[in-house]
């Protein structure tokens, strides 16, 4: 290759570094401008009626007249907004006039999906005003309901919670709470917000014990009728250990095995994004999928709030095979069977052997 050839082909590659950023940077303004009108538009709200003109809607059925004590004597509205086009969600404080005195749209919910600007908020749980904080201040509790559209759990629903406190005519939140609140699934109602943040209690013990010692010093409660030893193939002799920790009226629900030192080596949560675990039907450890290892069933019931705050029941069976380094959860099974209030465990293991093909009893 000639020395002119040379130049050309460096010149081509040098274009190319050069102008790809440059096309990159040119793409990002569209991005960024999204972002900074969805901002101009929140900016823009300084009064109850130019919500609609500024591209929100009003969620009125969870609006509420309350006294701020750092507001003044006069009863103020708490009204929660949702941004159109994104489903970014703002609480805005206004006065009898419908002058806006504050809003915030820093809030938990609107961080769900990391760096994107729409996110999976679909509706307001509820907002409720507790002083959390013991500084006589009413501060606000807000839950919202999420739904993904895609990935492995799209169309499920689940929530989102948070805590705005009151300071000086303002609020402020404090992210570490809110990230506990829901990383370890205390958001499932006010009272159990409430037991957190104010009361002390949690469970996030539930997650990070790597003793059995340090769940019972915590309150986890053992279920000592469903509780007992099994020699796992791959995994040796360990301890099934079923229980619950109560926070407010709720019983959250977990499966640990625990060797004979003790340890945590594994751990279950049947319950999913339930509410409280209604009651614990059965559980058995047996070979579900002729495979020759023990598995794990565990048949339950679990109560969680209907879109009018009515209490809803489901019937649920949950299978754990397994694995030569572990356990894994059934996908298969449940799409072709619908578990009922008068399952049994024993009625059930039939049926998931005869899903595997098996043809006699072991």
């Amino acid at each position: 290759m000639n020395k002119r050839k040379i130049w050309a082909v460096l010149a081509v590659g040098l274009s190319v570094l050069l102008t790809s950023p440059v096309k990159a940077m040119a793409e990002e303004p569209d991005l960024l401008s999204l972002y900074r009108q969805y901002e101009a538009d929140f900016a823009a709200i300084e009064q109850i009626d130019d919500i609609e003109e500024c591209n929100h809607t009003a969620i009125w059925n969870q609006s509420f007249l309350v006294q701020l004590e750092s507001f003044g004597e006069e009863e103020v509205t708490v009204l929660p907004v949702m941004d159109n086009a994104y489903r970014r969600v703002a609480i805005l404080v206004a006065d009898a006039d419908g002058h806006v005195l504050y809003k915030t749209n820093q809030l938990e919910t609107n961080y769900t999906w990391l760096g994107q600007l729409e996110q999976p908020t679909r509706g307001i749980v509820s907002v409720s005003f507790r002083d959390l904080n013991w500084d006589g201040l009413k501060d606000i509790i807000l839950i919202t309901n999420c739904r993904n559209d895609t990935d492995v759990y799209a169309g499920k629903t689940y929530k989102v919670g948070d805590v705005l406190f009151q300071k000086d005519g303002s609020f402020y939140r404090d992210w570490r709470i809110s990230d506990k609140i829901n990383r370890f699934s205390m958001n499932k109602g006010v009272d159990s917000i409430v037991a957190y943040v104010r009361d002390g209690s949690s469970t996030e013990v539930l997650y990070t014990a790597s003793t059995l010692d340090e769940l019972l010093r915590s309150g986890f409660q053992v279920f000592e009728d469903q509780s007992y030893y099994r020699t796992f193939e791959k995994q040796g002799r360990l301890k099934v250990v079923p229980g619950i920790i109560q926070m407010a009226e709720y019983n959250v629900f977990m499966i640990y095995l625990v060797n004979e030192q003790n340890y945590i080596v594994w751990s279950f949560q049947p319950m999913g994004d339930y509410d409280n675990l209604y009651a614990l039907k059965g559980m058995t450890c047996r070979d579900l999928d002729g495979d020759g290892m023990k598995d794990l069933l565990v048949l339950g019931r679990y109560s969680y709030a209907g879109t009018n705050g009515e209490l809803l029941v489901d019937t649920k069976c949950h299978i754990y095979y397994q694995r030569m380094d572990g356990f894994v959860e059934d996908t298969e099974f449940q799409k072709t069977y619908q578990c009922t209030e008068e399952d049994k465990v024993s009625e059930l293991v039939t049926r998931i052997r005869e899903y595997w093909g098996w043809t006699t009893e072991e």
